[in-house]
């Protein structure tokens, strides 16, 4: 079992491997009651976890969520805060998630919000809520203007990612995870990218040494990174911190919104990272070479790389709601080279439209 600590206001363990599951009756220690999130893909296994701590002697409520970014609405949010008043749940009490990163999102945000704060244990059941949505405290739901506009950092008691609860998780689920894996190599970690490229097929495999290293090493990729910037504080040129992790995001999250979030995260992540690279090449250095270096790695694990299905101008007007933008001006995470992450600020309108074009399959 492999552990990463993230050094937070409150510290807190990632236990990373098969069977970490295990390790949740430690982390309720001194809770009376526990309420769990759940997607409703996971109910079969959420009554299972609730059965048990029950025999342990705690009272616990599951709370069945909808499935993806259906979960990240005010209506399901206080759907939820109801039924934590229906359960009695105190300040010494504890919310669990257990899902995808939707959930987990969801779930952080209803214990930041309840009581004004109060326990949270992260159970990330696919690849994307592992390595992102999982660690460094961020909560939020999505309102019609974008994602993740409305939230709160608020800390886990802790993070168990049960390597197990991957077996059997669609490929294109495997593939939407490993883009934010991916993702930690370019900005930091430059052995994440050549662990992929000497086999992608066992990169892709969960229950593979490669698949684990790949999860350890992206954990630890952004544990490093929230440590030295809880809150996300300003960046500006090439002093980055937290904002790194942000790399791609700039239109994946626009892609998001334009798809009407029936897209996979990982999946706009991806065009929004081959996006950020050619607008690095124009403006920061980064080598022609390594922009075709993300397009190679982003399509070995399955991801897509080119786009044309939505209307550039909407697309730049939800980027302008980005939450890096500062007033009206447009500020991009961006690349020098490898693992040396740069802020773009107030890119040229036609350079972005460039870069757009580049993206045309056609083109």
């Amino acid at each position: 079992m492999a552990e990463v600590e993230v050094r937070a206001e409150r510290p807190y363990r990632v236990q990373i491997g098969a069977g970490a599951l295990s390790g949740l009756p430690e982390l309720l220690q001194g809770a009376r009651r526990v309420a769990i999130l759940h997607a409703g893909v996971m109910a079969d296994r959420a009554h299972t976890v609730a059965h048990e701590l029950a025999a342990d002697g705690l009272q616990t409520t599951c709370i069945e969520v909808p499935d993806g970014e259906g979960a990240k609405t005010g209506e399901v949010l206080l759907h939820c805060w109801d039924r934590l008043a229906e359960a009695g749940l105190t300040r010494s009490d504890v919310v669990v998630g257990l899902g995808g990163g939707a959930t987990t999102d969801l779930a952080g945000f209803v214990a930041a919000s309840w009581l004004r704060g109060v326990g949270f244990v992260s159970i990330p059941t696919t690849v994307l809520a592992m390595v992102d949505a999982a660690v460094g405290g961020k909560t939020g739901i999505n309102i019609t203007a974008g994602k993740n506009l409305v939230g709160a950092f608020h800390e886990p008691l802790g993070v168990l990612c049960d390597l197990d609860l991957l077996v059997g998780l669609p490929e294109r689920e495997v593939s939407s995870g490993l883009a934010e894996v991916v993702k930690c190599g370019f900005i930091a970690d430059e052995r994440i990218l050549e662990l992929v490229e000497q086999d992608p097929a066992e990169a892709r495999d969960v229950t593979s040494v490669r698949f684990a290293t790949l999860v350890r090493r992206a954990v630890q990729v952004k544990a490093q990174t929230v440590s030295t910037d809880l809150r996300e504080a300003t960046s500006s040129a090439d002093r980055v911190g937290r904002e790194a992790l942000n790399y791609g995001h700039t239109l994946g999250h626009a892609i998001e919104a334009a798809q009407h979030f029936t897209w996979r995260h990982g999946e706009a992540i991806s065009i929004g990272m081959v996006f950020a690279a050619e607008v690095s090449h124009r403006l920061a250095g980064l080598a022609a070479d390594d922009v075709a270096r993300h397009r190679r790695l982003l399509s070995q694990v399955g991801l897509p790389t080119a786009y044309n299905a939505a209307d550039w101008n909407q697309l730049r007007a939800t980027m302008s709601l980005d939450k890096k933008a500062r007033g009206d001006q447009l500020r991009m995470v961006g690349l020098r080279r490898m693992g040396e992450v740069t802020i773009v600020d107030s890119p040229p309108e036609q350079v972005l439209l460039e870069c757009w074009q580049a993206l045309d399959p056609g083109a």
